[in-house]
């Protein structure tokens, strides 16, 4: 299994203005060192949206940013499955090392991943910064310096983090896709370009909308892989991934299910970058059951305040 990316190495600014190339992080041993890069990178300002967080060097990290004098901002779920305990214990962690914190209050659930240090780097993922999705699960993240993504990312928290009502702020820029507001038009609206084929990592395709926009183009013949519940190379299924043709990625917290998209605030990133493009390829051919693919059936009724499977985490 291997990543788009360099050794590890502490962020600096590129020799003559060149932004340092994007990354996907897809083994899980070098999940945690990515995510502390970039929280390490601040200097002056650190936000974090956190659904789960249980990851005593994450953590640590954090703690190391406000004695260094970095603002930090984090924003939490008010609420996640199994998790109502932890989550006022890791409020309480965080608030008495100084960071300032809000609960989302927006629409019913916040399950948005991301991480931005100063104006750069920033990172999007699938995972929540827990022990269990840095050793157990098949997962995707993103460092990307484009200006573009940052400068969204961070308006996007001001929204949420002010609880603004209406629509999304502007300047979100077109390869942040964010849920619910913009989900199930861009979710159509990327399914419909495929020209070839399309493959999907998600364990919760179960929209009743995407599974027959997708049966409609299989019709079509466009070729569909899924790739859902179960182990994919031995990691438990929870990442979420897109592969359009072989020109287009989609990847970060939203899943194909009616809860994923009507319901949470989700954020995933578009990727074109032809190294990272070619990594995440390789990653689903190494993972995808040749000539087999998960039987596309909506699922009625389908519980809208459920988590995802993964998130819904034991104890470790």
């Amino acid at each position: 299994m291997s990543d788009a990316q360099p050794s590890p190495r502490r962020f600096s600014p590129a020799a003559d203005n060149e932004l340092p190339p994007e990354r996907v992080v897809l083994a899980p041993h070098k999940r945690r060192d990515a995510v502390l890069e970039v929280i390490r990178a601040a200097r002056r300002k650190l936000v974090l949206s956190l659904f789960r967080c249980d990851d005593f060097e994450v953590l640590d990290e954090v703690s190391e940013a406000l004695e260094r004098g970095v603002h930090v901002r984090i924003l939490i779920t008010p609420r996640a499955k199994g998790w109502g305990k932890r989550l006022k214990n890791l409020w309480t962690l965080l608030e008495s090392m100084g960071a300032e914190l809000r609960r989302y209050s927006g629409v019913r659930k916040y399950h948005a991943k991301y991480i931005v240090s100063d104006d750069g780097p920033a990172l999007v993922a699938s995972l929540n910064f827990t022990r269990k999705c840095f050793h157990k699960t098949c997962d995707f993240l993103v460092i990307t310096h484009d200006p573009e993504v940052v400068s969204g990312l961070q308006r996007l928290f001001d929204f949420d983090w002010e609880a603004r009502q209406g629509p999304l702020p502007e300047g979100l820029g077109e390869r942040l896709l964010v849920g619910p507001d913009q989900a199930r038009e861009r979710i159509r609206l990327l399914l419909g370009r495929a020209r070839g084929r399309l493959r999907i990592i998600d364990h919760r395709v179960t929209d009743t909308d995407v599974v027959y926009l997708l049966n409609a183009r299989r019709a079509e013949g466009v070729t569909i892989q899924v790739q859902g519940r179960g182990s994919l190379n031995g990691l438990r299924s929870h990442g979420k991934l897109i592969l359009v043709d072989d020109g287009l990625a989609l990847t970060g917290s939203m899943s194909l299910s009616t809860a994923g998209m009507t319901g949470r605030r989700e954020v995933s990133l578009l990727i074109r970058d032809p190294q990272c493009l070619r990594h995440l390829q390789d990653f689903f051919d190494t993972v995808a059951v040749a000539g087999l693919s998960e039987d596309l059936t909506p699922a009625p009724g389908e519980d809208e305040e459920e988590d995802d499977e993964e998130d819904a985490e034991e104890p470790d």
